[in-house]
């Protein structure tokens, strides 16, 4: 793998930096050997993120980071409200292409189209790759294929947009493949892309509308031909009642999963950027979800900001006293019971 340090200056303790957070935990298109954000400077990125050394340092500049590392990359690490650029990044991109260092940024602002970088870029020859650039285009029909394909598919979904969808996803899918079963990730977004989870990533936000479903059913509908897998795990994408993304129902009206894992944050009160719309209850969720995709709810997956284990514990037993659902923190109690509820249904099933 090629070397890249992840630029997310200023937004690394925020939801904004959910590119760079998952780039940190997981990995294989790139080997990450640096962070640049000033407020952490000196520190180690796992444990600023998660409790755990990563070995990854963060460093406070472009600078910095050449003298101690070696790469060839810089990856822009925030996904913005509105895709847009963070203007107090532009010196250190440009910077990075007048040394030959490669960018990719999976913003809905193109860098390949901004003259300036282009010509830099041209005479350097570094290369800007725009993750969501490379979907744009593609115009492709739902046809009512996914009907053949026989995986047992489990969608990731959420209930607010950037809430660790594509994090548990990722911890079910290895956890799978550690257990021997045939598993495939289907990745909806430019992040997955960028981490080189899967061969099988479609960037849901880039795609004309009308053919949102037909390019989801596609690359599920690819992944089973080519690959015969026993499972699939599908990350979600934005919230069923999310006022501006609402991926969810596209997921579900083309994936047709035949069971889903719920992706909660407790202690959040209102939408990821939109803080005047409240957040529906933990049954609004569960009965609508089920009621449109015709399959159970078999778990609740809690992201724990803001939240004391003893919290999480106390939330997880209330909620299956509530729901009859199991209840785990997938970062701090793992994605083992998860796991065997859905070896359970898919076996029930065949």
């Amino acid at each position: 793998m090629e070397r890249a340090i992840i630029l997310v200056d200023g937004y690394f303790d925020s939801i904004d930096g959910k590119t760079a957070h998952g780039l940190i935990r997981y990995s294989k298109r790139w080997r990450i050997v640096g962070v640049i954000d000033s407020k952490y400077a000196g520190k180690d990125a796992g444990e600023i993120l998660d409790g755990i050394p990563r070995g990854i340092p963060i460093f406070s500049s472009l600078d910095e980071a050449l003298r101690n590392v070696d790469f060839e990359w810089l990856i822009i690490g925030v996904a913005t409200e509105g895709g847009k650029l963070p203007r107090e990044f532009l010196p250190t991109i440009k910077e990075a292409l007048k040394r030959g260092i490669s960018i990719v940024s999976g913003l809905h602002e193109f860098l390949s189209e901004m003259k300036e970088f282009r010509e830099i870029a041209r005479y350097s020859g570094a290369k800007i790759i725009d993750v969501r650039k490379i979907f744009m285009n593609r115009k492709i029909p739902f046809r009512g294929v996914i009907e053949e394909v026989k995986a047992f598919k489990v969608a990731v979904l959420g209930t607010d947009a950037a809430i660790g969808k594509r994090t548990t996803a990722i911890l079910l899918h290895e956890g799978l493949k550690e257990l021997g079963y045939k598993s495939v990730f289907i990745g909806t977004g430019q992040t997955a892309w960028m981490q080189g989870v899967s061969d099988y990533v479609v960037v849901l936000d880039a795609l004309i509308n009308d053919f949102v479903a037909g390019n989801i059913e596609d690359v599920i509908y690819r992944a089973w031909i080519k690959e015969k897998p026993e499972v699939m795990i599908i990350e979600g994408q934005g919230s069923i009642f999310h006022p501006a993304f609402p991926g969810s129902f596209e997921i579900i009206a083309a994936a047709r999963p035949d069971a889903i894992i719920l992706q909660h944050a407790l202690k959040r009160k209102t939408f990821d950027g939109f803080p005047k719309y409240p957040i529906p209850p933990l049954d609004d969720y569960i009965f609508v979800l089920q009621k449109l995709s015709g399959s159970p709810i078999i778990g609740i997956s809690i992201n724990h900001e803001m939240m004391t284990k003893d919290e999480v514990r106390d939330y997880c037993r209330w909620c299956t006293k509530r729901f009859g659902l199991i209840c785990r923190d997938p970062l701090w109690d793992g994605v083992d019971d998860f796991i065997e509820r859905i070896i359970s249904l898919k076996e029930e099933i065949s």
